[in-house]
């Protein structure tokens, strides 16, 4: 499995009835790529996997892979409350043909490594596609720690990389310091993407890159070849945006971009709520002055 470049955590699309609308997400999925994206991360996080029953979550999935039809991988996200369900949905996203898996910690329990490793483990020994460990001390209250992901590294060998989201990029330099070349790091938070690269990442899950792959795409490029004149000017006018990823109502915010930029619409499942009064105007504000400064030299794929 190729982890490198520009990896979309891609945002599940509701119809009005909030039933998951298929149609849409296929026609996302072939822009994405057609815009230079290496891969489709789907059901995770901000794919708000955790209103999606079991059954949905399959049929995203194959609704992805569908889309990809053999260009780029499909990685499945792997959450649930337990390490049964867990291991079941793995077992499923083979069968329905995902390239790999991307492992969380489990919903709500929050316990020690001991806890941790064995469900993480579990979900690695059940299958045998190439695995990313998720780690996000932020929002899951769970944090795999540089020796402890050495230690996993050494036991199961399908796991081939981490999603490195606690916002320190020291985190990515320990990792390698340990591992080498053993993993492949990516980083998940979309404003810490310029240091991440510094210190050694290969790929980014990326957030933002549901509304503006191109610029996504340009960023991560002109960082990890060096062009630091270039890159840094993208960043700077993108940053307002990325932030939008490192909050906890991030899925509102992503999917608002999206509708401002016409690729798509804000609705999302509860206890989600999207966006209203002050919040959403000023939201709107930010949104439309960054879309109306986009860089005239990004060449966008049109959206079908």
């Amino acid at each position: 499995m190729n982890w490198k470049g520009v990896l979309p955590a891609i945002t599940t699309p509701f119809v009005e009835g909030l039933e998951v609308d298929h149609g849409f997400m296929a026609g996302h999925c072939r822009w994405l790529l057609e815009n230079g994206c290496a891969g489709i991360v789907a059901v995770g996080s901000l794919g708000e996997g955790a209103t999606l029953r079991f059954d949905e979550k399959v049929e995203i999935l194959r609704t992805c892979v569908t889309a990809a039809h053999g260009r780029a991988p499909v990685v499945a996200a792997i959450s649930a409350l337990s390490t049964a369900e867990a291991v079941t949905l793995a077992k499923a996203c083979g069968d329905a043909g995902c390239e790999a898996l991307m492992v969380l910690p489990p919903y709500v329990y929050k316990g020690n490594w001991r806890e941790m490793k064995t469900h993480v483990a579990a979900i690695f020994h059940a299958t045998s596609l190439p695995c990313m460990l998720y780690n996000n001390p932020i929002a899951y209250g769970t944090d795999f720690l540089p020796e402890q992901i050495q230690e996993l590294a050494g036991e199961c060998m399908n796991l081939e990389a981490v999603k490195e989201s606690s916002t320190d990029v020291r985190r990515i330099s320990s990792i390698r310091a340990l591992l080498g070349d053993r993993l492949q790091i990516c980083v998940g938070v979309d404003d810490a993407i310029m240091g991440a690269i510094g210190a050694g990442a290969a790929g980014w899950i990326a957030g933002l890159a549901n509304a503006l792959p191109r610029e996504s795409v340009d960023l991560f490029d002109y960082a990890r070849n060096g062009d630091r004149e270039r890159a840094f000017a993208l960043y700077r006018w993108f940053l307002p945006l990325l932030r939008m990823d490192t909050v906890p109502n991030f899925v509102q915010l992503i999917k608002l971009v999206q509708a401002e930029a016409g690729k798509g619409n804000a609705r999302v499942r509860p206890p989600r709520l999207e966006l209203a009064g002050e919040e959403l105007d000023q939201t709107r504000r930010v949104i439309q002055e960054a879309l109306l400064g986009r860089p005239r030299a990004v060449s966008t794929a049109s959206f079908p």
